[in-house]
């Protein structure tokens, strides 16, 4: 048997990450040596002098949502009094607030919305960009998507093809969880399994689309299904290029119903994305999950395979509901890379910079004349 040591040292000289090999560092307690081994994939990926960050908001359109997720405690069913349809003013006012505090872009999500048409949709993403033209809309979760299909009985190529021409700019990972149909069955009821999650990606990749990719590990998967999870996305994104980003984070029990699983912990969690990064050598960004973190674990994320702090998150509903509440201030977040060494460096979610830097509350990025990007290098990992 081939010794950790021994494993780390081919894989950040460049060598594929075997699945077996995988579970072994996942298995293994070594966090030192394996949070060496993913920092310096990183920095062989981005030896630029910099750190990066984006400013967004995330915006739930609705809470209400057929499908019965355990690990949820955001969703209400079609029936509870307690579910909402955000109001288009309400919506429109977030993204101006977004905008005024240097946002570029919205992460737009919220249930499986039984009676919702498409048409509902295409209408709501051509008001977004009547308004707001240079807001980029990242939005609507694989299981949203594939629930589009179903209520509107059209094909997942046309539901793309129509939301892209309404100004769906570009797909969050939502809804991945665990790639595992048992692990997706044992949580939850009525919500797309593996194959079709993989499938909406992949079509919008095909379409020249771009995406995220997450996973919510620390609930009841194994540890071999964790790195099912990230095989499963390694071979699309030898596939389709299409990924720009991987983020995970650990499942958040409280007010779930699944509140009596122990939540997984910081080691657990450098562990598990300095795996990802040594895994997914396709992937050009990993992001920190500072949202359900904190500031210094998801500082020290920075170390341990990492180069992207993720989003300032202007507002974010979901994580807490369940309880966990982080906040930063913009110069929290600059500062946070900055103290490991880096330059931070404003970027949107392809992964474009920002020239004008440091952005303030009274900045307009939206305004052309203030706002120019240059292309942030893809470095690809030797296969």
């Amino acid at each position: 048997m081939t010794p950790i040591r021994d494993i780390l040292g081919d894989v950040a000289a460049g060598d594929r990450l075997g699945f077996t090999d995988a579970v072994r560092l996942l298995e293994s307690h070594d966090l030192a040596a394996i949070g060496r081994a993913a920092d310096v994939v990183a920095r062989r990926l981005h030896p630029e002098p910099f750190r990066t960050y984006n400013i967004d908001r995330n915006i739930n359109y609705t809470n209400v949502c057929t499908a019965v997720c355990d690990f949820c405690a955001f969703y209400r069913g079609p029936k509870s009094p307690e579910g909402y349809i955000l109001d288009r003013d309400v919506l429109l006012k977030k993204i101006e607030e977004t905008v005024a505090l240097g946002g570029d872009q919205i992460l737009m999500q919220g249930g499986l919305h039984p009676t919702l048409p498409l048409e509902w949709y295409e209408d709501l993403l051509q008001d977004i960009k009547g308004h707001f033209p240079d807001v980029n809309i990242h939005g609507f979760s694989p299981p949203e998507i594939h629930h589009f299909t179903k209520v509107s009985k059209r094909p997942l190529r046309e539901v793309l093809e129509r939301l892209a021409r309404a100004g769906l700019g570009s797909l969050p990972g939502g809804g991945g969880e665990i790639l595992v149909d048992r692990v997706r069955a044992a949580i939850t009821r009525g919500k797309v399994l593996t194959d079709d999650w993989l499938d909406v990606h992949r079509e919008w990749h095909r379409l020249g689309g771009k995406s995220t990719a997450t996973m919510m590990y620390g609930h009841v998967e194994t540890l071999a299904e964790r790195i099912e999870h990230l095989d499963r996305l390694r071979d699309l994104q030898d596939e389709t290029g299409g990924f720009t980003a991987f983020i995970c984070w650990s499942f958040q029990p409280d007010h779930t119903e699944m509140e009596d699983i122990p939540p997984a912990g910081a080691f657990e969690y450098l562990k598990t994305q300095a795996v990802a990064r040594l895994y997914l050598d396709n992937f050009p960004n990993i992001q920190s999950s500072w949202v359900t973190q904190g500031r210094e674990i998801g500082q020290l994320a920075l170390l341990f395979g990492a180069n992207d702090m993720g989003s300032l998150m202007i507002e974010e509903n979901v994580v807490s509901a369940a309880g966990t509440v982080h906040h930063l201030t913009l110069d929290e977040m600059r500062a946070a890379i900055s103290e490991l060494g880096w330059i931070p460096r404003r970027r949107n979610v392809f992964y474009e910079l920002f020239e004008d830097e440091p952005c303030t509350a009274t900045a307009t990025p939206h305004d052309d004349s203030r706002r120019s990007f240059v292309s942030l290098p893809v470095a690809t990992a030797a296969l």
